[in-house]
């Protein structure tokens, strides 16, 4: 159930429309909704065209003739509907460095946003920068910094990849009103950790791999396997058993992503998990990210 009632999304849309706030900016809309959702997949309303992307072109660049505001109560994007998850990165992408640069205007929306958004218990914050500006996500109201905060937090700087920041943001405001889906974009960020690893060590890796090879794989790239412990290192007994838990925590997200998470169709029983089903997965696989890239970084030359 969405926690971000229509009450709040009719005010928001009605007052970018009444403050002729263009929610595109600088981008064309087909480019802007792209980044969120796959125009291509997505139906055409116009029986001349194939998909969304067509349709869009049609009636708002070649005859424009829908309405500045269409994407508002399109079926298609369900604005008024979707999961907060959506919504609140639809709303996040307004204010990105990629659709505006002008910064005052950006804490004007930003302030719009949350002056509404208020009234649910959600805000939209500050997470990341790109080149110098500020990138944002919308979350529900927490006091102080979660421990998912501070991992995320700290994958965003190893990183320093925009898409991998999306991913985090995402899986951070699906949590409590998505869980599916945050346990989805959890098994994600395991396996763009290990593609990553392969890419920046010039190494090649095959793309038919499920997560559990895919890891395996890399925690030998990275020599972290437990037959890389020697007898003689202390505790070595406790570090290979630790080691040797990655794999069964991989395949423990896995499991889980693949029974309830996004990705995959449901049948009409379809029960989801909590939020604190989705916090263990999205836990567990940020720690499991950091330990990764810092392994990777301080042996990049090994």
């Amino acid at each position: 159930m969405n926690k971000i009632s229509q009450i709040t999304r009719r005010n928001i849309f009605d007052i970018l429309k009444i403050e002729e706030i263009w929610w595109a900016g600088k981008l064309d809309e087909t480019e802007f909704l792209s980044r969120i959702y796959d125009l291509e997949s997505m139906p055409s309303t116009d029986s001349r065209y194939e998909n969304a992307a067509g349709d869009i072109w049609q009636h708002r660049i070649n005859n424009y003739d829908w309405e500045d505001d269409w994407v508002f109560s399109d079926a298609r994007f369900n604005l008024l509907n979707c999961d907060d998850a959506t919504l609140l990165n639809f709303l996040c992408l307004m204010i990105h460095p990629v659709v505006r640069t002008d910064q005052k205007e950006v804490e004007r929306i930003t302030k719009v946003l949350n002056d509404n958004l208020y009234h649910d218990e959600f805000e939209i914050v500050e997470t990341t920068k790109i080149s110098g500006r500020p990138v944002f996500s919308g979350k529900m109201k927490f006091t102080g910094k979660t421990s998912i905060e501070r991992k995320s937090n700290e994958i965003k700087v190893i990183f320093n990849a925009e898409y991998v920041s999306q991913q985090i943001n995402l899986m951070e405001s699906s949590i409590e009103t998505s869980p599916y889906q945050a346990i989805g974009v959890a098994k994600e960020l395991i396996e763009t950790a290990c593609k990553s690893i392969f890419k920046s060590r010039q190494e090649e890796y095959n793309k038919n791999w499920d997560l559990s090879k895919l890891m395996k794989e890399t925690t030998k790239l990275l020599k972290i396997t437990p037959d890389n412990i020697s007898n003689e290192a202390k505790a070595a007994s406790s570090i290979r058993q630790i080691l040797g838990s990655l794999s069964a925590v991989v395949q423990g997200i896995a499991e889980v992503r693949n029974e309830y998470g996004s990705g995959h169709g449901k049948d009409s029983d379809f029960k989801g998990l909590q939020p604190r089903h989705a916090k263990l997965a999205v836990g567990a696989s940020s720690t499991l990210a950091i330990y990764l890239l810092e392994t990777h970084e301080m042996r990049k030359d090994s």
